[in-house]
């Protein structure tokens, strides 16, 4: 009788086992096996990272095989378990491989295909075509959207992470509790003295000293040591932690009436304004999203402020980015005065402060929270639902959204609902921050994430005119390594445009992603179809960069330039100066965050800048989806062009005191998972 031998690998999480008992069948073209029992209560199989073996004996040859079911039911307690893969060696020699990269839930069965990726067209017999519908079937009901708040892009219908479907929770939750995490991150800091202290202000800026953690030859330092140059100032609008703002400046703006009188002093050229203004050497920064955002009303003890202001900056004859011209309001008078480096250093120096204030809020809610987690969380949801497991580009995108949908759905338990985290100690809480994400949401375009496309946009592309713009230079070799990847892995089962068009799979993707996450609003220049495979290579390329690089170039900076508290104010708490020859350091520091906020604001940035145990890396795939050569040799090309921008990455750092190593491939995960 035909013999059958079946590997199963069982995952090495924490509790990945199981002692329930389970059964396989094989399912070929010329039939089905009988019911087999592996596993029964105390038999020690199935148990955390082991790979067990067995024979399955049939009455008659099955043919090709097809699908397996697994079937788990109870023997005491719901014991989940986590099937990593299934290999089945057939009486002729053949070895299958079956992927699943699943937890097994209850008294629950599922059903395997082999690893060959399929594109719909490619299923010929009723039962696989019936398998692919009825998977996406249940997705659909376990994956539903739900709005969040008026105007946001679509988010996962779960009330809390326990609500998640077991296959895309955290293995362990307690790892991602912000609450428990910022606690540690304070006590770790040895600021949690401090951190119940609100209303009670620092002596002076040597007083901020007291709650940070000075480690020496970092960033960190580096900032507290040089926060009040200007050139400091310049350079975190090209490498900083919001690196995405700055653009060339083609014309002054008529409500920041700037005159050359102002700046004569700061130009170095002996051009006049407009002259620099052609010359390409001035640049902006506006803030004005900001503008009529409500500030933080939770604590009737503090008045907190907000600003929207204008800042205009200079590329001097060093090549290096600096300040030439702060406007605290949107709206030019005499009541709010155009403050100048000529100006008293008391007054310049809170008019920097302001402007690093107001892009911390921009930062931390529209380039991060709205632009990578909650447009990841979309692309997430629409590959669940549209996706099956056998489709090549469920394959390639999986990776990029491991715990994505846990980490925003953990985020609204707990960090940006109302009375959450977000609230203790930011300028935008209680409700600022849903306002700027509903605002942000006109300029949420598909070209704004199309990486190279959105740096010219803003005129900051060319590498001889700004020649130390780091973000630029390493996040272009990583968008071309992803996207080269990506075109490798289309060509394999795409063979013409006209196979892309009839994917109805991924039209149904794309068309998910266009309707639930940008609402459908044409303006958003999303694409309803994709329509050749050049155009699907962008936009696969802007599904992973966003997922994976995006992330980590505004994500884990964040303790570097933040946990220095003036550098980065998350709340200030007098409002912005109407008049110039006032302002003294004392005023500057009741303006500041109390030592309380300060207290949380360097436990949430400290937080948010760790990457995850066991993190994967951009081009890690342990997991393995795919099975097929070609797609294993277009991994290994991606993995060592990777490995070549990490080395001109670490080669360009050397002996800098500014290091950049934010868009280095080995320092970027996968997935949004912080």
């Amino acid at each position: 009788m035909p013999s059958y031998t079946v590997t199963v690998a069982t995952g090495s999480q924490w509790f990945a086992g199981t002692d329930d008992y389970v059964y396989l069948s094989l399912e070929g073209t010329a039939g089905c096996s009988e019911r087999h029992l592996l596993d029964k209560p105390f038999y020690n199989d199935f148990e955390r990272g082991a790979v067990d073996s067995y024979d399955v004996t049939v009455e008659e040859d099955l043919g090709e095989i097809q699908l397996i079911k697994i079937e788990k039911r109870k023997y005491w307690y719901q014991d989940d378990w986590y099937l990593k893969y299934i290999t089945v060696k057939t009486p002729m020699g053949d070895y299958l491989e079956f992927p699943c990269y699943r937890w097994i839930t209850d008294e629950k069965e599922i059903v395997l295909r082999d690893g060959r990726a399929k594109l719909p067209r490619d299923d010929k017999t009723q039962i696989l075509k019936q398998h692919r519908r009825k998977e996406l079937e249940t997705r659909q009901k376990m994956y539903r959207w739900k709005e969040w708040h008026p105007g946001f892009p679509l988010s996962i219908d779960a009330h809390s992470h326990s609500d998640l479907p077991r296959d895309i929770q955290f293995d362990n939750e307690k790892g991602i509790d912000f609450i428990l995490n910022y606690s540690k991150a304070m006590e770790n800091l040895y600021v949690n003295r401090f951190m119940h202290m609100f209303q009670s202000s620092w002596s002076d800026f040597a007083d901020f000293e007291r709650i940070f953690v000075r480690i020496s030859n970092t960033i960190s330092e580096y900032v507290m040591q040089h926060w009040k140059e200007d050139f400091m100032f310049g350079y975190q609008f090209l490498n900083g932690c919001n690196p995405v703002l700055i653009r060339r400046c083609t014309e002054i703006p008529k409500k920041m009436p700037v005159t050359m009188d102002m700046v004569e002093c700061s130009l170095e050229r002996n051009l006049t304004l407009e002259e620099e203004v052609k010359q390409g050497n001035i640049f902006i920064v506006d803030y004005e999203l900001l503008d009529g955002v409500d500030a933080n009303k939770t604590d009737p003890c503090t008045i907190q402020y907000l600003a929207a202001p204008i800042c205009l900056l200079y590329k001097n004859l060093e090549n290096k980015i600096v300040p030439i011209a702060i406007q605290l309001g949107q709206k030019p008078g005499p009541d709010n005065p155009i403050f100048l480096p000529s100006d008293a250093t008391y007054d310049w120096l809170l008019a920097k402060i302001w402007v690093r204030s107001s892009d911390f809020h921009i930062h931390q809610t529209v380039t991060h929270l709205l632009r990578t987690h909650l447009v990841s969380e979309v692309f997430s949801i629409a590959m669940f639902r549209q996706l099956p497991a056998v489709h090549p580009l469920f394959k390639l995108l999986v990776p990029h959204m491991r715990f994505t949908i846990a980490i925003n759905t953990k985020a609204r338990e707990q960090l940006i609902c109302e009375c959450g985290l977000f609230d203790k100690a930011n300028a935008t809480g209680g409700g600022g921050h849903v306002q700027m994400v509903q605002k942000a949401m006109k300029d949420l375009t598909y070209s704004s994430l199309c990486f190279p496309e959105e740096i010219k946009a803003k005129g900051m592309d060319s590498k001889e005119d700004i020649p130390y713009y780091y973000y630029r230079d390493d996040g272009i070799k990583v968008w071309e390594a992803i996207k080269s990847f990506a075109e490798d892995v289309i060509h394999v089962y795409y063979e013409s445009d006209e196979v892309v068009c009839e994917d109805v799979e991924l039209q149904a993707f794309v068309k998910d992603i266009y309707v639930y996450g940008m609402r459908g609003v044409k303006a958003s220049g999303f694409p309803k179809t994709i329509r050749t495979r050049e155009k699907l290579a962008e936009y696969l390329t802007v599904v992973i960069f966003t997922t994976s690089a995006q992330h980590a170039a505004v994500n884990f900076g964040q303790y570097d330039w933040c946990s220095w508290i003036p550098n980065a104010p998350p709340t200030m708490r007098c409002p912005p100066p109407t008049e110039k020859g006032t302002v003294t350091i004392e005023q500057i520091v009741e303006s500041l965050p109390d030592r309380g906020r300060s207290c949380w604001h360097l436990g949430a940035v400290w937080a948010l800048s760790q990457f995850q145990d066991n993190e994967l890396f951009l081009g890690m795939y342990p997991d393995e989806h795919f099975v097929e050569k070609p797609v294993k040799e277009a991994m290994a090309k991606f993995r060592k062009n990777l490995d070549e921008i990490v080395n001109a990455i670490t080669e360009r750092n050397k002996n800098k005191k500014l290091p950049y190593y934010y868009l280095s491939p080995d320092r970027i995960p996968n997935s949004v998972a912080v």
